[in-house]
Protein backbone atom coordinates (compact mmCIF):
# COMPACT_ATOMS: atom_id res chain seq x y z
CA UNK A 1 0.00 0.00 0.00
CA UNK A 2 1.43 3.52 -1.13
CA UNK A 3 2.21 5.93 1.66
CA UNK A 4 -0.74 8.55 1.04
CA UNK A 5 -3.12 5.62 0.23
CA UNK A 6 -2.15 4.29 4.02
CA UNK A 7 -2.22 7.71 5.09
CA UNK A 8 -6.06 8.20 4.64
CA UNK A 9 -7.35 4.30 5.02
CA UNK A 10 -5.81 4.61 8.56
CA UNK A 11 -3.18 1.54 9.90
CA UNK A 12 -4.94 -1.57 10.79
CA UNK A 13 -6.58 -4.58 8.85
CA UNK A 14 -8.37 -3.86 5.42
CA UNK A 15 -11.57 -4.95 3.61
CA UNK A 16 -9.12 -7.23 2.06
CA UNK A 17 -8.37 -8.70 5.26
CA UNK A 18 -12.26 -8.37 5.85
CA UNK A 19 -13.15 -10.03 2.75
CA UNK A 20 -11.09 -13.07 3.12
CA UNK A 21 -11.91 -14.00 6.53
CA UNK A 22 -15.98 -13.61 5.29
CA UNK A 23 -15.43 -15.92 2.59
CA UNK A 24 -16.79 -12.87 0.39
CA UNK A 25 -15.64 -10.56 -2.58
CA UNK A 26 -13.93 -7.00 -1.47
CA UNK A 27 -15.96 -5.90 -4.89
CA UNK A 28 -19.40 -7.68 -3.50
CA UNK A 29 -18.70 -6.20 -0.18
CA UNK A 30 -18.14 -2.33 -0.95
CA UNK A 31 -20.62 -2.48 -3.30
CA UNK A 32 -23.44 -3.90 -1.25
CA UNK A 33 -26.55 -1.44 -0.52
CA UNK A 34 -27.80 -2.97 3.31
CA UNK A 35 -31.54 -2.96 3.30
CA UNK A 36 -34.28 -3.73 5.56
CA UNK A 37 -37.69 -4.57 6.36
CA UNK A 38 -39.68 -2.29 8.94
CA UNK A 39 -42.43 -3.28 11.13
CA UNK A 40 -44.00 -2.57 14.42
CA UNK A 41 -44.87 -4.72 17.14
CA UNK A 42 -46.50 -3.64 20.63
CA UNK A 43 -45.12 -2.93 24.21
CA UNK A 44 -45.84 -4.69 26.51
CA UNK A 45 -45.93 -1.42 28.24
CA UNK A 46 -47.77 0.32 25.55
CA UNK A 47 -46.86 1.96 22.16
CA UNK A 48 -44.93 0.54 19.33
CA UNK A 49 -41.28 -0.89 18.81
CA UNK A 50 -40.02 -0.57 15.67
CA UNK A 51 -38.24 -3.76 14.47
CA UNK A 52 -35.74 -3.44 11.23
CA UNK A 53 -35.39 -6.96 10.03
CA UNK A 54 -32.42 -7.29 7.70
CA UNK A 55 -33.47 -8.64 4.04
CA UNK A 56 -31.98 -12.26 3.27
CA UNK A 57 -28.61 -11.12 1.92
CA UNK A 58 -27.98 -8.60 4.00
CA UNK A 59 -28.68 -11.12 7.16
CA UNK A 60 -26.39 -13.69 5.80
CA UNK A 61 -23.47 -11.33 5.64
CA UNK A 62 -24.49 -9.96 9.51
CA UNK A 63 -24.38 -13.51 10.75
CA UNK A 64 -21.41 -13.91 9.16
CA UNK A 65 -19.88 -11.20 10.80
CA UNK A 66 -21.42 -12.53 14.04
CA UNK A 67 -19.88 -15.81 13.70
CA UNK A 68 -16.73 -15.12 12.40
CA UNK A 69 -15.25 -11.70 13.91
CA UNK A 70 -17.59 -10.63 17.12
CA UNK A 71 -18.55 -13.78 19.26
CA UNK A 72 -15.15 -14.47 20.62
CA UNK A 73 -14.50 -10.75 21.53
CA UNK A 74 -15.11 -9.90 25.49
CA UNK A 75 -17.59 -8.16 26.57
CA UNK A 76 -18.27 -6.89 30.31
CA UNK A 77 -19.23 -9.68 32.77
CA UNK A 78 -21.86 -7.63 34.41
CA UNK A 79 -23.40 -7.44 30.87
CA UNK A 80 -25.69 -10.56 30.95
CA UNK A 81 -28.00 -9.69 28.34
CA UNK A 82 -27.56 -12.02 24.60
CA UNK A 83 -24.49 -13.30 26.30
CA UNK A 84 -23.47 -17.41 26.07
CA UNK A 85 -23.87 -18.81 30.06
CA UNK A 86 -25.47 -15.91 31.26
CA UNK A 87 -29.69 -15.59 31.46
CA UNK A 88 -32.07 -13.46 33.36
CA UNK A 89 -31.80 -15.78 36.27
CA UNK A 90 -27.79 -15.38 36.60
CA UNK A 91 -28.92 -11.46 36.05
CA UNK A 92 -31.29 -11.56 39.13
CA UNK A 93 -28.82 -13.83 41.26
CA UNK A 94 -26.81 -10.49 41.49
CA UNK A 95 -29.35 -8.99 43.38
CA UNK A 96 -30.39 -11.56 45.74
CA UNK A 97 -31.17 -10.36 49.64
CA UNK A 98 -30.06 -7.00 49.38
CA UNK A 99 -31.69 -3.85 51.25
CA UNK A 100 -32.61 -1.37 47.99
CA UNK A 101 -32.96 -2.60 44.22
CA UNK A 102 -33.37 -0.64 41.70
CA UNK A 103 -34.28 -0.68 38.01
CA UNK A 104 -33.52 1.62 35.24
CA UNK A 105 -34.57 1.60 31.71
CA UNK A 106 -32.66 3.33 29.03
CA UNK A 107 -34.78 4.90 26.23
CA UNK A 108 -34.24 3.32 22.61
CA UNK A 109 -30.95 1.40 23.67
CA UNK A 110 -30.26 -0.10 20.15
CA UNK A 111 -30.84 3.12 18.49
CA UNK A 112 -29.31 5.42 20.73
CA UNK A 113 -25.80 3.21 20.40
CA UNK A 114 -24.45 5.48 17.34
CA UNK A 115 -22.78 4.66 14.43
CA UNK A 116 -19.81 6.45 15.13
CA UNK A 117 -19.57 4.56 18.59
CA UNK A 118 -19.62 1.36 16.52
CA UNK A 119 -17.29 2.62 13.88
CA UNK A 120 -14.69 3.84 17.08
CA UNK A 121 -15.05 0.09 18.38
CA UNK A 122 -14.08 -1.53 14.72
CA UNK A 123 -11.19 0.74 15.00
CA UNK A 124 -10.46 0.23 18.34
CA UNK A 125 -10.10 -4.07 17.82
CA UNK A 126 -7.66 -3.12 14.55
CA UNK A 127 -9.54 -2.27 11.59
CA UNK A 128 -8.37 0.48 9.29
CA UNK A 129 -10.56 3.50 8.37
CA UNK A 130 -12.03 1.87 5.38
CA UNK A 131 -12.60 -1.27 7.00
CA UNK A 132 -14.23 -0.06 9.76
CA UNK A 133 -16.18 2.43 7.71
CA UNK A 134 -17.56 -0.52 5.62
CA UNK A 135 -18.25 -2.50 9.03
CA UNK A 136 -20.00 -0.04 10.15
CA UNK A 137 -22.37 0.22 7.11
CA UNK A 138 -22.94 -3.51 7.40
CA UNK A 139 -24.28 -3.20 11.01
CA UNK A 140 -26.15 0.13 11.33
CA UNK A 141 -28.72 1.82 9.83
CA UNK A 142 -30.33 5.30 10.65
CA UNK A 143 -27.13 6.53 12.75
CA UNK A 144 -27.73 3.36 15.19
CA UNK A 145 -27.69 -0.04 15.66
CA UNK A 146 -31.28 -1.43 13.96
CA UNK A 147 -33.25 -4.09 16.05
CA UNK A 148 -33.64 -7.17 14.60
CA UNK A 149 -30.37 -7.87 12.98
CA UNK A 150 -28.57 -10.58 14.16
CA UNK A 151 -25.51 -8.42 14.96
CA UNK A 152 -26.67 -5.81 17.25
CA UNK A 153 -27.45 -7.50 20.66
CA UNK A 154 -23.15 -8.82 20.13
CA UNK A 155 -22.27 -5.04 19.26
CA UNK A 156 -24.50 -3.31 21.94
CA UNK A 157 -22.81 -4.98 24.55
CA UNK A 158 -19.30 -5.03 23.04
CA UNK A 159 -19.67 -1.00 22.36
CA UNK A 160 -21.05 -0.41 25.77
CA UNK A 161 -17.92 -2.31 27.90
CA UNK A 162 -16.38 0.57 29.11
CA UNK A 163 -19.33 2.18 30.22
CA UNK A 164 -20.45 -1.28 32.20
CA UNK A 165 -16.77 -1.22 33.48
CA UNK A 166 -17.27 2.47 35.28
CA UNK A 167 -20.98 1.84 36.17
CA UNK A 168 -19.28 -1.32 38.04
CA UNK A 169 -16.75 0.42 39.56
CA UNK A 170 -19.38 3.43 40.67
CA UNK A 171 -21.71 0.84 42.31
CA UNK A 172 -18.64 -0.77 44.42
CA UNK A 173 -17.81 2.59 46.10
CA UNK A 174 -20.83 1.66 47.73
CA UNK A 175 -21.05 -1.95 48.17
CA UNK A 176 -23.74 -2.37 45.60
CA UNK A 177 -24.18 -4.19 42.25
CA UNK A 178 -24.62 -3.74 39.15
CA UNK A 179 -25.99 -5.66 35.91
CA UNK A 180 -27.22 -4.24 32.87
CA UNK A 181 -30.01 -7.04 30.09
CA UNK A 182 -29.74 -5.02 27.03
CA UNK A 183 -31.60 -1.85 28.20
CA UNK A 184 -32.74 -3.17 31.72
CA UNK A 185 -30.40 -1.40 34.11
CA UNK A 186 -30.23 -2.58 37.59
CA UNK A 187 -28.58 -1.52 40.60
CA UNK A 188 -28.61 -2.74 44.34
CA UNK A 189 -27.13 -1.86 47.72
CA UNK A 190 -26.41 -3.46 50.77
CA UNK A 191 -27.59 -0.46 52.59
CA UNK A 192 -30.56 1.82 52.69
CA UNK A 193 -28.64 4.63 52.07
CA UNK A 194 -30.75 7.70 50.64
CA UNK A 195 -27.52 10.20 50.16
CA UNK A 196 -25.56 6.76 48.60
CA UNK A 197 -28.87 5.89 46.32
CA UNK A 198 -29.31 9.62 45.44
CA UNK A 199 -25.14 10.14 44.67
CA UNK A 200 -25.35 6.72 42.18
CA UNK A 201 -28.29 6.92 40.92
CA UNK A 202 -27.82 10.87 39.19
CA UNK A 203 -24.11 9.67 38.48
CA UNK A 204 -25.72 6.65 36.61
CA UNK A 205 -27.83 9.17 34.73
CA UNK A 206 -24.43 11.52 33.81
CA UNK A 207 -22.40 8.57 32.93
CA UNK A 208 -25.20 7.41 30.67
CA UNK A 209 -25.35 10.92 28.50
CA UNK A 210 -21.78 11.35 28.33
CA UNK A 211 -22.34 8.25 25.59
CA UNK A 212 -25.61 9.15 24.28
CA UNK A 213 -28.23 7.43 26.13
CA UNK A 214 -31.70 8.34 28.23
CA UNK A 215 -32.95 7.12 30.98
CA UNK A 216 -36.93 6.82 31.01
CA UNK A 217 -38.50 9.39 33.30
CA UNK A 218 -39.03 8.69 36.64
CA UNK A 219 -42.23 6.56 36.05
CA UNK A 220 -40.22 4.00 34.60
CA UNK A 221 -37.65 3.80 37.54
CA UNK A 222 -38.24 1.18 40.28
CA UNK A 223 -36.96 1.90 43.94
CA UNK A 224 -37.97 -1.53 45.26
CA UNK A 225 -37.05 -2.23 49.27
CA UNK A 226 -37.09 -5.16 51.27
CA UNK A 227 -40.57 -5.32 52.50
CA UNK A 228 -41.85 -4.72 49.12
CA UNK A 229 -41.52 -7.37 46.07
CA UNK A 230 -38.06 -7.25 44.34
CA UNK A 231 -38.45 -7.98 40.95
CA UNK A 232 -34.97 -8.64 38.59
CA UNK A 233 -36.11 -9.44 34.75
CA UNK A 234 -38.96 -10.81 35.78
CA UNK A 235 -37.89 -12.86 38.60
CA UNK A 236 -38.21 -12.05 42.74
CA UNK A 237 -35.23 -11.52 44.53
CA UNK A 238 -35.77 -10.91 47.80
CA UNK A 239 -34.66 -14.11 49.59
CA UNK A 240 -33.71 -16.38 46.22
CA UNK A 241 -33.96 -16.20 42.66
CA UNK A 242 -37.45 -17.66 41.94
CA UNK A 243 -40.28 -17.26 39.78
CA UNK A 244 -43.32 -14.91 41.18
CA UNK A 245 -45.69 -16.53 43.91
CA UNK A 246 -48.62 -16.03 41.48
CA UNK A 247 -46.90 -17.75 38.53
CA UNK A 248 -46.17 -20.72 41.06
CA UNK A 249 -49.60 -21.03 41.96
CA UNK A 250 -50.76 -20.82 38.34
CA UNK A 251 -48.29 -23.95 37.82
CA UNK A 252 -48.83 -25.89 40.31
CA UNK A 253 -52.63 -25.32 39.24
CA UNK A 254 -52.20 -26.19 36.04
CA UNK A 255 -49.94 -29.48 36.73
CA UNK A 256 -52.64 -30.57 38.91
CA UNK A 257 -55.75 -30.17 35.96
CA UNK A 258 -52.72 -31.74 33.44
CA UNK A 259 -52.61 -34.57 35.67
CA UNK A 260 -56.35 -35.11 36.13
CA UNK A 261 -56.93 -34.94 32.97
CA UNK A 262 -59.67 -31.67 32.82
CA UNK A 263 -59.32 -29.06 30.49
CA UNK A 264 -55.49 -27.35 30.86
CA UNK A 265 -54.75 -23.71 30.40
CA UNK A 266 -51.37 -24.80 28.57
CA UNK A 267 -50.86 -26.96 26.05
CA UNK A 268 -48.05 -29.39 26.52
CA UNK A 269 -45.64 -27.72 24.85
CA UNK A 270 -46.23 -24.41 26.82
CA UNK A 271 -46.12 -26.76 30.07
CA UNK A 272 -42.91 -28.38 29.19
CA UNK A 273 -41.10 -24.52 28.45
CA UNK A 274 -42.79 -23.48 31.34
CA UNK A 275 -41.27 -26.45 33.45
CA UNK A 276 -38.00 -26.10 31.16
CA UNK A 277 -37.73 -22.38 32.81
CA UNK A 278 -38.38 -23.63 36.34
CA UNK A 279 -35.64 -25.92 35.84
CA UNK A 280 -32.92 -23.12 34.75
CA UNK A 281 -33.72 -21.38 37.40
CA UNK A 282 -33.48 -24.07 39.80
CA UNK A 283 -29.66 -24.82 38.28
CA UNK A 284 -28.66 -21.70 37.72
CA UNK A 285 -29.46 -19.16 40.57
CA UNK A 286 -26.61 -21.48 42.86
CA UNK A 287 -23.99 -20.49 40.29
CA UNK A 288 -24.64 -16.90 39.40
CA UNK A 289 -21.68 -15.62 36.39
CA UNK A 290 -21.84 -12.48 36.30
Amino acid sequence: MSFFKKLFKGSGLTVEELATRLGLSATELINFTPSYHEFFIPKRTGGQRQILAPQPELKRIQRLILRRLLTRLRAHPHAVGFERGHSIVTNAACHVRQMVVVKMDVMDFFTNTTAARVEDYFRFIGWNREAAALLTKLCTHGGGLPQGAPTSPRLSNLVNHGLDAALTALAKTVDAAYTRYADDITISFSRDDEDEINMILSTTRLTLKDVGYTLHEHKKRRILRRHQRQKVTGLVVNAKVQLPRATRRWLRAVRHRTAQGTNPSLTAAQLHGWQALEAMIAKQRENPQA
